[in-house]
């Protein structure tokens, strides 16, 4: 649902194509941040769109 202002962890690990153990090293290393609401993480999709955006680039040489 693009209408949701948050992910929940599943839901971001999905959508970004990403598993949990690497989900919490980019949250560990301050990289990805994370809202509580009790028990449950949200990651708000402007962050989540911010933490996409600032993945290096790939760049190819040609031979």
């Amino acid at each position: 649902m693009d209408t949701l202002r948050a992910l929940t962890v599943k839901e971001f690990c999905q959508q970004y194509g990403i598993g949990q153990t690497q989900f919490y090293e980019e949250v560990k290393e301050g990289r990805l941040p994370v809202r509580k609401v009790g028990r449950k993480s949200l990651i708000t999709r402007d962050d989540a769109e911010s933490w996409l955006q600032s993945l290096p680039r790939l760049e190819m040489q040609a031979a």
